[in-house]
């Protein structure tokens, strides 16, 4: 009679282990941005950039520089927009998206 309450038992603990690491994995974006650089970035020492998710509080994006660091700037600064227009007609063609 023991057996079958302990498989039981196991069962249980095992779906709520599963059950709260499923629930852990997608809670929110990876990154987001509450701080913002305003200073203007030169074209040379960025590489890339990425928009941060919807699920931010804030819309930013993020460029990635030369020196491997990553800045938070505003997606409606005229500078931001230009530099995006760049690093996308940069792109090679076939190459995946920074989107």
């Amino acid at each position: 009679m023991a057996a079958p309450r302990l498989a039981l038992s196991v069962v249980v603990l095992m779906l709520a282990v599963i059950a709260l690491t499923e629930g852990m994995r997608g809670t929110g974006p990876k990154k987001c941005c509450f701080r913002f650089n305003d200073q203007e970035v030169p074209k040379g020492k960025v590489v890339s950039y990425v928009k941060t998710s919807q699920r931010c509080s804030k819309p930013a994006i993020l460029l990635n520089t030369v020196a491997g660091r990553q800045l938070c700037v505003r997606p409606s600064a005229p500078w931001v927009k230009q530099l995006i227009s760049y690093l996308d007609a940069k792109a090679v063609p076939g190459e995946t998206s920074n989107l």
